[in-house]
């Protein structure tokens, strides 16, 4: 399955950033200024508050060392390096992952279990963990998680694990700017105006006009 066809399953859609920007910023009277008493925000339409807990957040660590590297594996698995751009951790993918379950602590329980889950299922089968395993046995283990209607009952927590891993590695992928342009989407772009089309002029003779 390739990038596209990942993100057309996803149902993930691409946004104008100046909608958004245009919803973010503060109403403006008559003359053009932010209205008294208005939210303060920079040039990206971001409040003070929103880029303080960024920055705090960013200072955070949730997953270790070892399970960073586990995620970095298998975000490159779900987006591998082609000839159109470069992987999942390339895109910085790992990195987003590690901030969602910071700034939506929903996350991080089904992500440490199933990250340990994972483990677990290669140690017994392979006697090493995910990271150790040779990259053909990554993607057997993988291949029983990744198609739910396929897998075993008894591997059900490693879907719902891979199902997540999947979904948060498309967003992060397909919001950089990597993956932005992996898509070739260019946003709202001025049209360039080049006059009439020649077979439009020449079917209503006006060619030589």
């Amino acid at each position: 399955m390739n990038r596209r066809d990942s993100l057309r399953l996803l149902g993930i859609g691409t946004l104008s950033a100046g909608a958004v920007f245009e919803g973010c910023q503060p109403k403006a009277d008559s003359a053009g200024k932010a209205e008294e008493g208005a939210p303060a925000f920079d040039e990206t339409g971001r409040q003070d508050f929103e880029i303080a807990r960024d920055k705090e957040l960013a200072q955070e660590k949730f997953f270790d060392a070892h399970e960073m590297a586990t995620i970095t594996l298998i975000a490159d698995l779900i987006i591998p390096r082609d000839e159109h751009s470069g992987n999942a951790s390339d895109a910085g993918v790992p990195a987003f992952i590690e901030f969602i379950v910071k700034d939506e602590p929903v996350h991080q329980l089904p992500m440490r279990g199933g990250l340990r889950w994972l483990d677990i299922q290669c140690l017994n089968r392979n006697g090493k963990d995910f990271a150790g395993c040779t990259p053909d046995q990554r993607i057997a283990m993988l291949q029983e998680i990744a198609y739910p209607m396929k897998a075993k009952p008894e591997t059900q927590q490693g879907v719902a694990f891979f199902n997540k891993i999947r979904d948060l590695t498309a967003i992060g992928f397909f919001t950089s700017k990597m993956g932005i342009e992996d898509l070739g989407y260019k946003g709202n772009s001025p049209g360039k105006w080049e006059g009439v089309p020649a077979e439009v002029l020449k079917q209503y003779g006006l060619e030589n006009v």
